[in-house]
């Protein structure tokens, strides 16, 4: 398997994109809350992960 065979099928694409919308609406609600920077760094982080994998990776359609 090489790097140009790697695709992300669409409902696998769909969920990481639910995921990082929750994750990020998390990290917007401890932000405003002033809560723990562990939070913080674990909501964005996700986010991050889920949207540059979501934007980086094509789609299997």
């Amino acid at each position: 398997m090489s790097l140009t065979d790697l695709t992300l099928p669409p409902t696998l694409a769909l969920i990481l994109f639910v995921v990082a919308v929750l994750a990020g609406h998390s990290f917007r609600r401890v932000w405003k809350a002033e809560g723990p920077q562990w939070q913080l760094w674990l909501f964005g982080g996700v986010a991050a992960i889920c949207l540059i994998t979501v934007g980086f990776l094509p789609l299997d359609v």
